[in-house]
Order: C-alpha cells, then structure tokens, then sequence
C-alpha cells in the first residue's frame, strides 16, 4: 500500500473525489490504496474551492452540488484525510522563477502548473500526481515521479 506523505496532488486531480468526472473512479481507487493525509497547500485549498464555483459557473453542477462538494472537502481536511500544509511564498517563486527559466520555453508550461511544480519540490515530495500533460513533463523533468491514476 502507498504512502501519501511525499506526495503532492495536482489540485485539479484532486478535485475528481469532490466533482464527479471520468476520471472520479480510478481517482478515488488509487486514494483508497493511498493511506495517510494527502498534504495540501493553502494555494491548492484556493484552486479546489474556486475550480467548484467554476462548475457552478460554468453550468455543470448547481450551487446544492457545490455545497455538498465544498463540504465533503472541508470535512477531509477537517477529519486528516487532507493535511493543509504550509508553503514559503518566497520560495515557491523563486523557485517557479528558475523553472520557468529553464523548462517552459521547450515544455510550454504555464505560471500555475509552474507554480505546483514548484510546491512540490519545495515540500520535498518525491510524486507527482497529475492528469496535465505539460505539468507531468516538468514534474519528471525535475526528478519528480509522476502518477496519474
């Protein structure tokens, strides 16, 4: 059985076990073999909240959907199933600078995917959990493991 210490999960991958899509089932699977508390930045707590509002936005569920969903989230952080960790700012840019400098121009990678990237290795994880093609190739070239299940 895998450890999630170590481990950092691509918000939005993370938000299959919250917003139902096809990758929900494989999603959810690979959490129940996952044991541990996922960590989870204060940046990646802000991209799940808002990618669920998006989908009210967007008309792909309705606000009691988004309730439920913003619910069940806050209740796994609540509950240590998610570990809201804290991140250095500063060295999370810095350290987004430096990738960007030396991968985006051949990768194509954006400033948030960047960003993830880079809280990655500042938490000192050692996988990546992914479904972003552009954000899983920086991940690997940084030394990271990257999973997408």
């Amino acid at each position: 059985m895998a450890s999630a210490d170590r481990c950092y999960v691509d918000p939005s991958a993370l938000r299959s076990l919250y917003l139902h899509d096809d990758r929900s089932p494989r999603f959810c699977a690979w959490r129940r073999r996952t044991r541990g508390a996922l960590p989870v930045t204060r940046f990646g707590r802000a991209e799940v909240v808002n990618s669920i509002q998006l989908a009210v936005h967007r008309g792909t569920i309705n606000a009691e959907v988004a309730a439920l969903a913003a619910a069940d989230f806050e209740s796994d952080l609540a509950e240590g199933r998610l570990q809201l960790v804290d991140a250095l700012w500063r060295r999370m840019l810095d350290l987004a600078a430096e990738l960007s400098q030396e991968h985006t121009a051949k990768l194509g990678t954006r400033t948030l995917d960047v960003l993830h990237v880079a809280s990655a290795v500042a938490l000192g994880a050692q996988r990546f959990v992914t479904y972003d093609i552009r954000q899983a190739a920086l991940a690997k070239a940084v030394g990271l493991r990257v999973l997408a299940p």
